[in-house]
């Protein structure tokens, strides 16, 4: 059986399909790449003590440096050293970007370590991932080594004491050394000037 004009002409479109078409599943498609901006928290200084810190923000862009919204994000805090846990009470913490490409890693309660302490964060979104680290420094409260308040005020209190009490003394050692030997001091003289007058020989 000879093959047909209209035969041929449909081998023919199917073969520049095969040539056209996009690579099979089995290849590997070129995957967006993704990066992480840090907005805030890099190089801060935590006081423990102070409630209000710098609290790390990140944004997820793409290769055209464009935010990208809905990209898992997770940050991870040390498992030893300067560290502590998220408001959940966990060391991870996982969130999703907004619109923004943004998510806030709010709430962190920092132990009672001074020293640097790294933040790992990692975002990944349609089959691409990033990674990025902000490093803060803690710092701990004052040791028991240190003086309290109270502690303070008690040796400013001592010490003032003190000198009331040298001046008392002092008082009364000059007091005494001015009556030695049984002899009364001499009278005291005390001259003041007046107002000179002028007037003819009496």
């Amino acid at each position: 059986m000879k093959p047909t004009a209209r035969s041929c002409a449909c081998a023919v479109v199917l073969l520049l399909i095969n040539l056209l078409q996009v690579p099979a599943s089995g290849q590997d498609a070129p995957q967006a790449k993704l990066s992480i901006v840090i907005v805030e928290g890099e190089g801060a200084i935590n006081n423990v003590k102070d409630r209000v810190n710098r609290e790390p923000i990140v944004q997820v862009e793409d290769e055209n440096h464009k935010p990208v919204a809905g990209a898992a994000i997770i940050f991870s805090l040390p498992n030893q050293g300067a560290s502590g846990v998220f408001a959940n009470g966990s060391k991870t913490l996982t969130l999703t970007s907004d619109a923004q490409g943004r998510a806030a890693a709010l709430g962190i309660k920092r132990n009672n370590v001074s020293g640097q302490m790294q933040i790992r964060v990692t975002a990944s979104f349609a089959g691409a991932t990033a990674s990025a680290v902000i490093t803060q420094n803690n710092v701990a409260a004052t040791s028991s080594a240190g003086l309290s308040t109270t502690a303070k005020v008690l040796i400013v209190a001592a010490l003032a004491g003190g000198a009331i009490a040298g001046g008392v003394i002092a008082t009364r050692g000059g007091s005494s050394s001015s009556g030695g030997g049984g002899t009364p001091p001499p009278p005291s003289i005390t001259i003041t000037a007046g107002t000179p007058s002028v007037g003819a020989p009496k």
